[in-house]
């Protein structure tokens, strides 16, 4: 008598179904595209349509449509992504919404995106983690420039999958000539973005047509529905880039040391595999020597969220003991021991400007880099890419929502890969340092190759030695204010008192040097930007020189002031501001520059159609209304007698 298997226990049935639901794959997409092209109602719709609402949920739904809801009785699924007041109230997406579903042979993650342009920079966000982007598009409306501006970005960030959504079909009654001109428009414009598949499906996302099974409104279409499609798409991302399989990453976000017998560092893995007993290397960046800086040591312990664990990977939270007392902290990176990474302080990137506020060459930004800080200063960019053609701009600067490739020097090496290798050690975003908004996001293509054949020559007389010869602490003292304030007559005054007691100085004038150095320059942002920027670094020159400098320039932005600053060490940088208001400035009017600026002959001038930005913190401020400028060069004579920078 043959033996037969027993029925699975109960028991048993979870088993599977959870490691059944353990082991489905997970596809991360967006919805992306113009406004008002139906991103919210299709995602709405899609939960709808495979029953994946709750009872809770749908009646819920039920009643917001009723409140806030554009479709009459009917129900308005754009609701259930649009969550914030402001966007009920202006029937438009703001803020990036996620949602999680699950269907029998796929999990996902979907987010959904505005399309106003004012809200690009959450769309780019959300494409940043994105395997593919499902890219809608009104019937009624064909290809439109924002439609072109979220596939670039999509195609930037690393999407390679995209779904072409022809929404609202019904309301050009479903024609196929509609959607074949749509798709000839789409591919004649996306054959050059770097998209491994493109589907484009015609639906009605308010109808459902097209959404989980094949409409009959469409019979001449002969592809899958939507959800079909997504549950069957490649990861292209994941597969493309084989992170599981590459060397270990992991940037080190904190330095955990609960008692004298532990020390551990935690991050999250971003690329390969880790073991116990694994060679692994600390990579510095900043305080390195190049490629492969930093101490060798091998895995002794890997920490989880579940507890200890003998291996682990990638996306995964970790903190990791070595068996070696070695130096390690945020903003490290630790690696495979024969695998590592570039380091580098000047790179190539493609950039999407994300601020109202054009992007200046010459003017410095914080970069961030998964845990690493830096200063970056922005050179000019090589050129932006027109939305509507992708051609090739030439351009110094940025707008809103413009991309364009640029070359950035930062302030230390930083540890990094190129964005095709690894997203999360290839992208970094740029934040204002005066207002700590974010401005940009960028995708590094590569390292300069000048980088690594341009080295400080160390010279054996420095700045001590010159500074201990003359008998002085040399800093560089950074007059601003507005035209005719007295900034140069002051420093002249100044000057002249040092001299006199065989203090060595030198004076830099805004005037004097738009004559030879920055006789290029004129009077834009831009240029004042680069105006400031040579400015400064020849102070820095003359300091190491052992001088005072006397720098005597407008200098209206505090970014810039905060540049020359961070050029040097702490003390070594005095800001005066020589604070007199704009009638008494104007009513001065030494050079007869205020006279022609009422009338026009010159543009761009500080104080009347150029702004200037006071100093908050500056060293010393000298009312010129109250003080002449014998007694304003005395105050800061004073100043320099007691902090040391001279002696009686």
């Amino acid at each position: 008598m043959e033996s037969q298997t027993p029925p699975p226990t109960p028991e048993q049935d979870v088993k599977a179904y959870l490691q059944a639901q353990e082991n489905k794959s997970l596809l991360r997409f967006i919805t992306c595209g113009s406004v008002d092209d139906g991103k919210s109602t299709l995602i709405g719709r899609l939960l709808y349509e495979a029953h994946l609402l709750f009872d809770d949920q749908l009646d819920n739904l039920q009643s917001d449509s009723k409140a806030h809801g554009t479709q009459g009785d009917g129900i308005d699924f754009a609701l259930l992504v649009d969550g914030l007041a402001a966007e009920r109230e202006q029937g438009i997406t703001i803020d990036v919404a996620y949602r999680y579903f699950s269907t029998t042979q796929r999990k996902f993650i979907v987010a959904d995106t505005p399309g106003h342009e004012q809200y690009t920079r959450n769309m780019a966000t959300a494409a940043s983690t994105a395997d593919c982007a499902i890219l809608l598009i009104d019937a009624r409306q064909g290809v439109l420039t924002q439609t072109r501006r979220h596939a670039i970005i999509a195609s930037l960030l690393g999407v390679r999958s995209v779904v072409l959504a022809i929404n609202k079909m019904d309301l050009v009654a479903y024609s196929q000539d509609t959607y074949d001109s749509i798709v000839a428009a789409f591919n004649d414009f996306a054959q050059n973005l770097d998209f491994a598949h493109c589907q484009a499906i015609p639906l009605s996302a308010l109808c459902g047509d097209n959404i989980t099974t094949k409409s009959e409104a469409t019979p001449w279409y002969k592809g899958d529905a939507l959800l079909p499609y997504l549950e069957s798409v490649p990861v292209v991302q994941a597969q493309s880039d084989e992170q599981g399989k590459k060397g270990f990453r992991l940037p080190v976000q904190s330095v955990l040391r609960p008692h004298a017998d532990f020390r551990g560092f935690s991050g999250t893995c971003v690329a390969g595999q880790i073991n116990t007993g694994d060679s692994v290397r600390v990579l510095q960046g900043s305080t390195g020597n190049g490629a492969g800086s930093g101490a060798t040591t091998q895995i002794k312990d890997i920490l989880t969220p579940h507890g200890l664990t003998k291996t682990a990977g990638v996306g995964e939270a970790l903190t990791l003991t070595f068996t070696d007392e070695i130096d390690a902290s945020r903003g490290n990176l630790i690696v495979a021991a024969d695998d590592l990474c570039e380091e580098t302080d000047q790179l190539e990137a493609h950039l999407l400007w994300m601020s109202q506020e054009a992007m200046l060459p010459g003017r410095s930004y914080i970069f961030k880099l998964a845990t690493q800080n830096a200063v970056a200063t922005l050179n000019p960019v090589k050129h932006k890419l027109n939305i509507n053609t992708l051609e090739q701009l030439p351009t110094k600067t940025l707008a809103l929502n413009e991309i364009g490739l640029i070359t950035l020097s930062l302030n230390k090496r930083i540890v990094f890969e190129p964005y095709e290798k690894n997203r999360a050690l290839g992208s970094f975003i740029l934040i204002d340092r005066i207002s700590n908004h974010t401005v940009g996001a960028g995708m590094i293509n590569f390292a300069l190759r000048r980088a690594d054949n341009i080295h400080w020559h160390a010279a054996e007389i420095d700045k001590d030695t010159h500074a201990a010869q003359k008998g002085q602490k040399p800093a560089i003292l950074w007059f601003t204010g507005l035209s005719g304030s007295g900034k140069s007559t002051i420093a002249n005054h100044l000057q002249k008192k040092l001299f006199a007691d065989n203090y060595h100085s030198t004076i830099l004038d805004g005037d004097n040097i738009r004559h030879g150095l920055n006789r290029d320059l004129g009077f834009t942002q831009a240029d004042r930007v680069e105006n400031i920027r040579r400015v400064a670094e020849v102070s820095r020159l003359m300091l190491e020189a052992g001088l005072f400098t006397l720098v005597s320039f407008i200098s209206p932005f505090r970014a810039e002031r905060r540049l020359a600053r961070d050029l040097v060490e702490a003390g070594a940088f005095i800001e005066i501001f020589v604070d007199t208001p704009l009638a008494v400035a104007e009513a001065r009017d030494p050079k007869g520059l205020y006279k022609k600026a009422r009338k026009g002959e010159i543009k761009n001038f500080t104080g009347l159609d150029s702004p200037y930005e006071s100093p908050e913190t500056a060293e010393i401020s000298i009312d010129t209304t109250a003080l002449d400028a014998e007694a304003a060069a005395q105050l800061i004579y004073d100043y320099l007698l007691r902090h040391g920078y001279i002696k009686k």
